[in-house]
């Protein structure tokens, strides 16, 4: 089973999941690039769904749904159901509330494709209000083997770690990132986030301590999250 990545209106990202003679598709927004690698592969899109409902992901579920005849599947029933069955592949989806109460991440293999969840180098915003549960699945996806691939749904790595910089201006690991960063294949290791990423890192002392010289508070792990949540 392999994974193709399409990037359109800017910085958004799909996702065709695709083996020998099926194709399933995530947050589809690239359509007709979407479409014509299917063509050219001789591939039947079967499955349509998103990482959460934001329009911006779901904005090419109509088209590609009239266009392949593809089965538009809710992603907000998709963690409640057994794991996706593709060509023998099992592609598991996991609720991770934060972002949006709805959003949901999608593992095959090692590769893990996120959404607006975690995004190289950053998390997406919580527009759902809800910090407790968007610390939750987080640490749900810090558990991942390091080796993890994350796919997200945007490509905002260039200020996501120029605000890394700014909170750990001594870390190495945001250099070495960007000198291998290209912009036509974005993603990052599980591994590499954990070493770059603030929003993983709020347990790091040196994340803890630039949080206590601003008077944030610290004392307990959500403390120090919603303290790093609250740095424009």
């Amino acid at each position: 089973m392999q994974v193709k990545q399409f990037r359109y209106a800017t910085d958004n990202f799909s996702y065709l999941i695709f083996g020998d003679r099926s194709a399933l598709v995530i947050d589809g927004g690239a359509v007709d690039e979407i479409l014509g690698f299917i063509r050219d592969r001789s591939l039947q899109l079967e499955t349509i769904t998103n990482t959460h409902g934001h329009p911006d992901h779901t904005a090419g579920n109509k088209s590609l749904r009239d266009r392949s005849g593809a089965l538009l599947m809710d992603h907000r029933t998709l963690a409640e159901n057994k794991p996706i069955q593709m060509e023998g592949a099992r592609i598991q989806v996991f609720h991770t509330p934060g972002h949006t109460a709805d959003s949901v991440c999608f593992l095959l293999d090692d590769l893990l494709i996120t959404g607006d969840t975690l995004f190289n180098g950053t998390i997406g915003n919580c527009f759902s209000g809800d910090h407790e549960a968007f610390l939750r699945s987080i640490k749900k996806l810090m558990s991942f083997p390091v080796k993890t691939r994350v796919y997200a749904g945007h490509d905002y790595v260039r200020d996501a770690l120029k605000f890394a910089r700014y909170l750990e201006p001594d870390n190495r690991h945001i250099d070495l990132f960007l000198e291998n960063y290209h912009p036509d294949h974005v993603y990052s290791t599980l591994g590499q986030e954990l070493d770059m990423n603030p929003y993983l890192r709020f347990n790091e002392k040196n994340l803890v301590l630039f949080l206590e010289n601003r008077g944030l508070p610290v004392g307990t792990e959500y403390q120090r999250w919603e303290s790093l949540m609250s740095i424009e």
